[in-house]
């Protein structure tokens, strides 16, 4: 089995890291949260305690993987991908009701799209560059514009 990387310049706390995962540099890891095998976590990114990730993810810089994000195996995250988890966001408001997102086996998020908290993303679903998803992604569906339309929808093995 192999090692888990940590860049010296990146702030991991204690959490679960499966082996073979790579952690590049100013990346910052809060206690408990869990990553998969063979993992790649880009520079910039952040990932709160009450993350769960699959195995074989990767996540380019500059994403914030907030409290409540559940990703499945064979993910990608593009690039300054935006989560939320609170629907009415207010300065200083510790009651906050989290809303849980999840993405499921397989999909993609193209680079600049932005998750809205409570969403879905079914297995194999693409979210296009710079789409902003309001509603539930289907399995096999590709997404994209603001917001998130209907592109098209694969069949099961997964040609559109």
């Amino acid at each position: 089995m192999s090692q888990v990387f940590i860049h010296p310049l990146a702030d991991v706390q204690q959490s679960d890291i499966g082996s073979g995962t790579k952690i590049w540099q100013f990346v910052v890891i809060l206690p408990h949260a869990r990553i998969g095998k063979d993992c790649n976590i880009c520079s910039h990114c952040l990932v709160e305690g009450d993350v769960q990730i699959g195995d074989r993810v990767t996540i380019k810089s500059g994403v914030q993987l907030w409290n409540g994000l559940r990703v499945g195996n064979d993910v990608f995250i593009g690039p300054n991908v935006t989560f939320a988890n609170d629907k009415y966001p207010k300065s200083k408001n510790v009651d906050f009701k989290l809303m849980a997102t999840s993405i499921e086996d397989g999909a993609s998020i193209g680079g600049g799209a932005t998750i809205l908290p409570g969403i879905h993303i079914g297995a194999g679903a693409t979210v296009g560059a710079g789409a902003v998803v309001t509603k539930d992604v289907a399995p096999g569906t590709i997404v994209v514009g603001n917001p998130a339309r209907i592109l098209a929808k694969s069949n099961r093995e997964g040609e559109t």
